[in-house]
């Protein structure tokens, strides 16, 4: 589509395919500019696409490459890492609202395990808005060795557990690097898992709700986080 192309960082555009209808539009020859690109029929790109009514124009991208040692180091340079960490996301819409959302409160990396659905797969990537290309994010073959870096590295681990004491704005996401354990849709974090968070947050729900989405409860706990470091700065 036009908006995630606009968004590409060119130096990981590979190839450009256009239909014959995209480029009778003005505006649609000025996205493109001067870069190369392919053209083919509109019978064409409606077998290459892979959603029911394609924009006309698809691009072939080299896949972000990131590693932990360097989401970590970038967090050093962002006054504290501000991690979400993401355990067995099945869901291909709930992963790339986490990213887009993720990116909007400020969060400076997303560390998976290897069950996460692929955030390379089309609607994952469709629904980060473009978030796919700017937030580094990165896959980690051991997961417990993973979180346990982190804790050595002085970042906090809240785990959203029904089990909690404690009401996640209760909490001080302010002075050190912090990350978010989000567990999988159906069934939350691993026992595993939730056993080496430094502290259980809970969101106080009234009714008969038990649990909210994963996208939904990742961006309360990102968003809250966000505004007490919006105040930090107000402060200074």
């Amino acid at each position: 589509g036009s908006r995630m192309f606009a968004e590409v960082p060119k130096k990981q555009l590979v190839k450009t395919f256009v239909s014959e209808s995209f480029l009778k539009e003005k505006a649609n020859r000025e996205l493109l500019g001067k870069l190369p690109y392919e053209t083919v029929t509109d019978a064409v790109f409606a077998a290459m696409a892979d959603t029911q009514t394609p924009q006309g124009i698809l691009a072939k991208v080299r896949q972000m490459e990131w590693t932990l040692a360097e989401i970590l180091e970038r967090g050093k340079k962002q006054q504290g890492a501000r991690l979400l960490l993401l355990e067995t996301i099945q869901d291909p819409g709930n992963l790339g609202t986490i990213l887009r959302t993720a990116e909007g409160a400020g969060i400076t990396g997303v560390i998976m395990n290897e069950e996460t659905v692929d955030i390379y797969s089309p609607k994952v990537t469709r629904s980060t808005m473009g978030a796919i290309y700017r937030l580094p994010f990165v896959y980690v073959k051991d997961w417990k060795e993973s979180l346990l870096e982190l804790k050595r590295q002085g970042i906090r681990l809240y785990a959203a557990h029904l089990a909690a004491k404690h009401s996640y704005d209760e909490e001080d996401y302010r002075k050190n690097g912090f990350g978010f354990l989000i567990g999988n849709e159906g069934n939350g974090l691993t026992e595993e898992t939730a056993a080496l968070a430094d502290c259980y947050i809970k969101i106080p729900m009234e009714g008969e709700v038990e649990s909210l989405n994963a996208a939904v409860a990742a961006s309360i706990l990102m968003f809250e986080a966000a505004r007490q470091r919006r105040h930090i700065t107000k402060s200074l």
